[in-house]
């Protein structure tokens, strides 16, 4: 599911916040698997609620809502995150958890706002929600 979810997540994206798609679906696959947060099969919403507990609520409510979005730094990324995710993330990937962090905060903001384009996290699986804004 990862590579296929990977491949989703950068053609939505496009240009440099593609490269973040593959390292973002395997952050999504890792904490949506967790099932910790009642968000039921769909990851985004188990990310969401990662990162507001995280401390980043404020740029996370701008990416879901219709206004601008905040940008988020990729310390502030590795802040808020579970160091396990992001370090098997990483692995996965080839990188330091840094240069993880540094790629999902580029990519994040982004794909947050295009799979809530109604200002909410919908429901269903991710890989039909990237297919419908594709």
């Amino acid at each position: 599911m990862g590579n296929e979810l990977g491949s989703l997540l950068g053609g939505l994206l496009g240009g440099e916040a593609g490269k973040g798609g593959n390292l973002l679906a395997a952050l999504l696959t890792s904490l949506g698997g967790a099932g910790t947060h009642g968000a039921g099969s769909n990851p985004l919403g188990a990310l969401i609620d990662t990162l507001k507990e995280g401390g980043l609520g404020q740029k996370t409510d701008s990416w879901v809502g219709k206004g601008a979005n905040q940008e988020v730094s990729g310390p502030e990324v590795a802040q808020a995150l579970p160091y396990q995710a992001l370090d098997h993330v990483a692995q996965q990937a080839g990188v330091t958890p840094e240069e993880a962090a540094d790629q999902i905060a580029q990519a994040l903001p982004q794909a947050v706002d295009k799979l809530t384009p109604s200002g909410e996290v919908p429901e269903g699986s991710l890989e039909d929600l990237i297919r419908q804004q594709s």
